[in-house]
């Protein structure tokens, strides 16, 4: 089969590899459409690992059934989660599945970016779900990248009637400006570097939009009746997004990290200016547990979420390349998705 094997951000090889043999708890999917997310560009992050077939977000039809199966038939369309918990351990328990040491460790075999993938047992157990004929490939390859908005959203303790500031408004921002639109926030302001995203927030949803280097909390304050943000939602790791987002928190409000920053870095606070006397809270989120994904199967089923409308690029495997050049360069695209058929 083919694959396409990632190298560098800037080396992406398209190679013959021998289809997976499944075992009698598992299933093969034919990959029919796999989003590239911005943590498969993070680079200092996987490099030591290479070559690797990346690619989480993924949608397709199972082509082989393990002997033991009975829950599944050949042709069933299906999206899936790459990582998946154990259920049982003190971290699920606590309703803290995305940090549990299986999930960790889980994954498909290869990736997403190839033409056929293994579903290793505790992934077809924990980690499959049934698309319903209304919700296409493509738009299943958001359940995953909202199931992690949708989780994020709840640490965060979201309310109805709150305000919201996004900071950075790649696709996580623009997907946690739909899903808080949806949810019922009263203002929602976003922020990024480039004019193309901002637009595309005011178009998913932002009330107002600032370029980051005009941005100020004085800024949100006008808009927002003398007050800053009840959720401050960091989507990008530029340590400036996270000064202005700190500087943009309400009394008794939130700042969700959603993105990691680059390799090392680190920011002071001052624990009196921030914390003393006005019980802001710092939180972070990673990734969604199998019920965050059932859920926004179902909101996207619903159109309560809806996602299409965020896909600019459609490719072929052999343009994986240019796929990652895209999504690198971050400029005029928002959701680049690969079809390893084609």
């Amino acid at each position: 089969m083919r694959a396409a094997v990632y190298y560098n951000n800037h080396d992406i090889k398209i190679e013959e590899m021998p289809r997976p043999k499944i075992g009698p708890d598992e299933l093969l999917l034919r990959v029919e459409a796999s989003g590239i997310c911005g943590s498969d560009v993070m680079e200092w992050y996987r490099i030591d690992r290479v070559p690797l077939v990346l690619g989480h977000e993924i949608a397709g039809v199972v082509e082989e059934i393990g002997e033991r199966i009975k829950k599944y038939k050949k042709g069933a369309r299906i999206s899936a989660s790459h990582h998946v918990p154990c259920g049982g351990c003190q971290y699920c328990l606590s309703g803290h599945e995305t940090v549990c040491d299986t999930l960790r460790k889980t994954n498909f075999d290869p990736g997403g970016f190839c033409e056929y993938l293994r579903l290793p047992k505790i992934n077809v157990d924990y980690g499959v779900y049934a698309l319903p004929d209304s919700v296409s490939f493509e738009e299943a390859t958001f359940i995953e990248p909202l199931a992690c908005v949708l989780r994020g959203q709840r640490l965060a303790g979201f309310k109805r009637g709150c305000s919201v500031l996004v900071v950075g408004s790649g696709i996580a921002g623009l997907l946690h400006i739909k899903l808080a639109k949806e949810q019922g926030a009263r203002l929602i302001v976003a922020t990024d570097v480039i004019d193309y995203r901002l637009n595309a927030a005011k178009r998913f949803g932002a009330d107002e939009v600032f370029l980051a280097k005009d941005y100020t909390s004085e800024f949100l304050r006008k808009i927002n009746n003398g007050r800053l943000a009840d959720l401050v939602v960091v989507s990008t790791g530029a340590v400036l997004a996270i000064n202005q987002a700190l500087d943009s928190l309400e009394r008794a409000g939130v700042v969700l990290f959603f993105a990691p920053t680059d390799k090392d870095v680190t920011i002071p606070i001052s624990i009196n200016k921030l914390f003393w006397r006005n019980e802001r809270m710092l939180i972070s989120s990673y990734a969604g547990s199998p019920q965050d994904h059932i859920e926004a199967l179902e909101l996207i089923r619903s159109k309560k979420v809806v996602v299409e409308d965020m896909i600019t690029h459609r490719l072929s495997l052999s343009e994986t390349g240019l796929g990652f050049k895209l999504v690198t360069e971050a400029k005029e695209s928002i959701k680049v998705i690969i079809y390893p058929q084609r």
